[in-house]
């Protein structure tokens, strides 16, 4: 508990005046984020059913092409590693949160020969392509709706100790400062009286 004296107690206050300041914002941060993530989770929702069923066409087109070609193996080895994908982030209120992008190719780029494949691997190409881009869409989501959660529960815990435990101690101290200046401005005034009264009664 700090010593009852005028300079504590503006001090105090001004601690107290700080912290309220600080829970509104975070409270404020936390809203926001709160917003972007329920945004983002909606977006997510809307996608992955797009996503599944790319997949299930993309490996129902494999299929017939396994089918029609006997297994492609041999060809699948033709498809080259897509290092097209890049990360760039953006802050919502200081939370990094990562931006994906992946080149797209205006014509569908053939790295195999078409003596031995059919229109049916083409398709399955074209499928996994598309699979491919929302994938690299849905990874950005997901993971940006990680870091928000995080983020958001920090918030929450930073902003639960000022109100329940900062605030109150401080709102606490500058009563107990108060009322202590306050007793000892009583006990002063009591005391001047006296002497006063003792000076009155010496002259009279």
């Amino acid at each position: 508990m700090a010593v009852p004296t005028k300079g504590n107690l503006m001090a105090t206050k001004k601690s107290l005046s700080l912290a309220k300041v600080g829970y509104e914002l975070l409270d404020k941060k936390r809203n926001i984020l709160i917003r972007e993530m329920m945004a983002l989770i909606d977006r997510a929702s809307r996608i992955q059913g797009t996503v599944d069923k790319a997949f299930a066409d993309a490996y129902k087109a494999l299929e017939q092409a396994n089918i029609t070609l006997g297994f492609c193996d041999e060809l699948s080895k033709t498809v080259p590693f897509d290092t097209t994908v890049t990360m760039d982030s953006r802050s919502i209120m200081g939370v990094e949160i990562p931006m994906l992008t992946i080149e797209k190719p205006e014509q569908l780029e053939l790295h195999y020969g078409l003596n031995h494949t059919n229109a049916r691997f083409d398709e399955a190409v074209a499928l996994f392509m598309q699979a491919k881009y929302l994938t690299v869409e849905l990874a950005e989501i997901e993971n940006s709706v990680y870091r928000l959660a995080v983020a958001i529960k920090q918030t929450q815990k930073r902003a639960n100790a000022l109100k329940n435990i900062m605030i109150p101690k401080f709102e606490e101290d500058v009563k107990f400062i108060t009322d202590a200046l306050d007793e000892k401005d009583r006990e002063e005034f009591s005391r001047l009286k006296v002497i006063k009264k003792q000076k009155t009664a010496k002259q009279s």
